[in-house]
């Protein structure tokens, strides 16, 4: 910190963005959306591009527009379970685990279920050989449906050449009964068949995401600062979800405070670059948005934060210098290591290295 100028300034309360800011995931969630991209046959390059600092019911919306409303907070929640799913797998079921678990062991965590996540879950491996199976399948299906069963209107034109007896109709309504119980069980085997190929598919994205250590992590000076803050002076304004915000949290000893407002809070009309989070977490601290301080690392949070009327400490922790000076941050830093909090009468001072 050497050549370095100090600057000092007051507020009343802070406000953290998560991700990039408190913690770093950035691995875990840039895996989950390479996996979106490659459900729908986009760039994953673009995609996760697209989507960083933003709440995933957005992101959802603009990549997978075929999410009926009434599915998206599940969708939602799948999705972030994913993130958490590639954080923990390394640790969990690969060469960072403490045991002999299987790398693929879908009984191992609610989430990965084979029948309940095996459709949103296709390989991450390229090469894989599912769709042609699933496309035999059907076909298969219908031939054997066409080989198997007469039309209708053959067999009534069968039936109505024949001088028919009663024990003939008895004969073939048995027959038809037969055909019916084969077609029955032709299904379920090619629905069987189907059901495997999502399991090899689920089996094959948990090797992957096994493979490669996602950790959440902890960022530099966090800890010192969230410990310097009096509680009830601070809060959490993160564009995840619940279900993802409190996993990252608490997987590297962060409490979530009180006031921790997620993207799923019904009270919020838009999510970040609009300064709704922002403006909510200062209401509900009971402090005004201008008097406090947002620490952010995206585009969209630092113009979140911004929006909102805050002073906004721009963190160089998931972007280049570069892709963030121009956001509207009244300072920019590496990381939160070069930020000093302290307790000054009813006041937060804090002094910024530059």
């Amino acid at each position: 910190m050497s050549s370095t100028t100090q600057q000092t300034f007051y507020a009343d309360a802070v406000l953290f963005d998560m991700d990039g800011t408190l913690t770093d995931s950035i691995s875990a969630v840039e895996a989950a959306w390479g996996k979106v991209a490659k459900d729908i046959g986009q760039d994953p390059a673009h995609v996760i591009a697209a989507t960083h600092g933003k709440r995933a019911i957005d992101n959802l919306s603009a990549f997978k527009p075929e999410i009926k409303a009434h599915e998206m907070d599940d969708e939602v929640t799948k999705f972030e379970e994913s993130i958490l799913y590639f954080a923990d797998a390394y640790n969990l079921h690969g060469p960072g685990s403490q045991k002999n678990t299987p790398a693929v062991s879908p009984a191992s965590t609610p989430f990965m279920t084979p029948l309940s996540s095996g459709v949103n879950t296709p390989s991450l491996t390229p090469g894989s050989s599912a769709p042609s199976s699933r496309g035999s399948s059907r076909s298969a299906s219908m031939v054997a449906s066409q080989v198997h069963r007469p039309s209708f209107a053959s067999r009534l034109f069968s039936l109505l050449n024949m001088s028919i007896r009663s024990e003939d109709a008895a004969r073939i309504a048995e027959n038809e009964q037969y055909e019916d119980t084969i077609m029955e069980d032709q299904e379920e085997y090619f629905e069987s068949e189907k059901d495997q190929c999502r399991r090899h598919r689920l089996e094959a994205w948990q090797v992957e995401a096994a493979s490669v250590d996602r950790s959440v992590r902890i960022l530099p000076g966090v800890k010192r600062m969230i410990e310097s803050i009096p509680a009830g002076r601070y809060a959490v304004a993160t564009s995840g979800a619940k279900t993802y915000a409190y996993g990252c949290m608490t997987r590297v000893g962060i409490t979530p405070p009180p006031v921790t407002i997620t993207a799923d809070d019904k009270r919020l009309k838009a999510g970040k670059p609009a300064p709704d989070p922002f403006l909510l977490a200062a209401e509900c601290l009971g402090y005004d948005a201008s008097k406090c301080i947002v620490f952010e690392d995206s585009p969209s949070g630092i113009r979140a934060g911004v929006a909102s009327g805050a002073t906004v400490i721009a963190l160089c922790t998931s972007h280049e210098r570069s892709k963030i000076e121009n956001c509207g941050a009244h300072y920019i830093v590496e990381n939160m290591d070069h930020v000093k909090c302290e307790v000054e009468g009813d006041q937060l001072k804090f002094t910024v290295a530059l």
